[in-house]
């Protein structure tokens, strides 16, 4: 099912100034007068990094009611016509009330931090008012609840929220053969890179909206993979952080073990950014109480080009090192790390992918018991997992034509948190990946951080994917620590990333080592894609 959001989006685009409407404002008026539907005229804001379109505002060439129309012009062109990329679930109609609101205190001399007056784009499991919150299910379509901790902390530091972008639904935990990228609510998000090809999810659409330029800057949430691997599949930078950095307040849960918010971004230092705004101790999230030390983390500061220097790494020795086309890719993401100053060694992680089975019971307990307890807290218009399943069975046509409900069945069949065999899983899941998985092997070779492939290139839709060699992350995630990745090169025209990944608490020196890498490599990247290309492209 395909959400139509045109009455909204009409409504959206007219309430413009009579100049933006035009497509320009007095300081931009040629660079806007092919946007968005003339693929002659390049979008004005391709490729922009957040400490750029700051510049320009300061500078008073741009304001972000320009910015935020503009965004909602592209959206209009690729998300919801042309290639129909299908990131964006969802259109916040007080955006540009937002944006003229951020305007008037920039006039004024307030100006709340680095994000004042961009546009973001947010998962839609996160809670946003006045828009849904669906995870993609039909079943929550109509549900608005308040603001999330992370929300509040965005909009505290000046950004403007543009919308909600699509997701797999419930955050790719439902069937065994689930789809990535895909939720009953938003469609089919696809990868702009080749349109057949799989986003990766499970925060597909705020990957692919980064990509394309339908905002600077997106939020994604993760349980294993789910922020960094669209972000190597889509050429942009994602941040998963250590579990408890950021509050999970206000968003839809699959695992408290496991589950964090981040940004996906264009650049380590929108990352870094964005981090900043939203890291945080928060009281309704007990995870966060155990953050080292109280005061606001300017993550910012560690962005320095030298920041691998005296570093030492280690390559994680993974399949993925033979995947087709990444050999060449992975020696010079290490000649450079190398002539950066850092020393890279191989390594091998102990006990690997012993967790795995112990992951699943987790996530499986812990689902049914954090669900029924956001649905209950927020008031959802249904308040279980059951009746979830239920809702699924009596609307199978729409929600259940592609794949089943395998998962959330496990887990409605899982009998509590008191049971012993999860409480066993729980302990051995994060001391096989945590410190007898990265912390024993960054101690036993006195690493500064692992890197590894994130995983490989886009797949098919709906392939099985024969070829697929797997994933890094997974040990990161399962251990609750940090992991970041960066564009690393394209193999066959699909895009690759590097990750960084280290013990708890370790975002600091990952973003500053990421940092210095992509000083040294980002010139050599191809643009993300042929932007007039995929305008042209059509919806085949």
């Amino acid at each position: 099912m395909r959400l139509s959001l045109p009455p909204l989006l009409s409504f959206l685009i007219a309430a413009l100034p009579a100049g933006l409407a035009a497509g320009c404002s007095p300081a931009a008026s040629t660079a806007h007068a092919g946007e968005p539907g003339n693929s002659t005229m390049p979008f004005p804001y391709a490729e922009t990094e957040v400490s750029d379109l700051q510049a320009r505002m300061v500078a008073g060439e741009l304001d972000s009611v320009t910015l935020t129309g503009a965004y909602l012009k592209r959206i209009a062109a690729l998300d919801r016509t042309g290639p129909r990329l299908r990131a964006v679930i969802e259109l916040n109609p007080d955006a540009l009330k937002e944006a003229a609101e951020r305007d008037r205190e920039r006039r004024n001399g307030r100006l709340r931090g680095p994000l004042h007056g961009i546009p973001i784009l947010l998962k839609d499991n996160i809670n946003a008012a006045p828009m849904a919150t669906s995870a993609g299910s039909l079943a929550l379509q109509g549900f608005r609840p308040d603001d999330a901790y992370l929300v509040r902390r965005l909009r505290e530091a000046g950004a403007v929220v543009l919308g909600k972008t699509n997701l797999s639904e419930w955050a790719n935990f439902r069937g065994n053969d689930s789809i990535s990228g895909w939720s009953a609510r938003g469609g089919q998000t696809r990868n702009p890179y080749r349109l057949s090809h799989s986003p990766c999810g499970s925060s597909s659409g705020s990957a692919v909206a980064v990509a394309a330029n339908l905002a600077s800057v997106a939020i994604g949430t993760e349980t294993d993979g789910s922020i960094v691997c669209p972000a190597a599949i889509n050429s942009v930078v994602g941040l998963k952080p250590t579990v408890g950095l950021v509050s999970r307040e206000g968003i839809i849960p699959i695992s408290f073990s496991q589950d964090t918010a981040g940004p996906m971004t264009r650049s380590v230092a929108d990352a870094a950014a964005v981090l900043t705004a939203i890291a945080g101790r928060d009281d309704a999230d007990p995870a966060t109480a155990t953050m080292p030390g109280r005061a606001v983390y300017d993550y910012t500061a560690r962005l320095d080009p030298q920041g691998l220097r005296g570093k030492r790494i280690g390559l994680l020795q993974t399949p993925l090192l033979k995947y087709r086309g990444m050999p060449p890719l992975v020696e010079q993401a290490v000649a450079e790390l190398r002539r950066a100053g850092a020393v890279v060694v191989p390594v091998e992680l102990p006990n690997q992918g012993a967790w795995a089975d112990a992951e699943r019971i987790v996530l499986l307990y812990e689902f049914k018991a954090g669900l029924e307890r956001y649905l209950s807290t927020y008031q959802a218009p249904l308040r279980s997992l059951a009746g979830l399943i239920a809702f699924n069975e009596a609307h199978k046509g729409q929600e259940l034509g592609l794949f089943g409900q395998e998962l959330l069945q496990e887990a409605q069949a899982t009998p509590g948190l008191g049971d012993p065999v999860y409480i066993r899983a729980r302990s051995d899941a994060r001391r096989l990946a945590g410190p007898e998985g990265i912390d024993a092997v960054l101690a036993s070779q006195k690493l500064d951080a692992l890197v590894a492939p994130t995983t490989g290139v886009a797949w098919p839709l709906r392939s099985t994917g024969d070829d697929f060699p797997g994933e890094s992350y997974s040990v990161a995630a399962v251990a609750g620590y940090p992991s970041l990745s960066v564009p690393m090169g394209q193999i066959d025209g699909l895009p690759a990333g590097l990750l960084f990944m280290g013990t708890a608490w370790s975002e600091p020196k990952l973003i500053e080592m990421a940092y210095a890498y992509e000083q040294r490599t980002r010139a050599r990247r191809p643009p993300h894609f042929d932007t007039d290309a995929l305008i042209d492209s059509g919806d085949p």
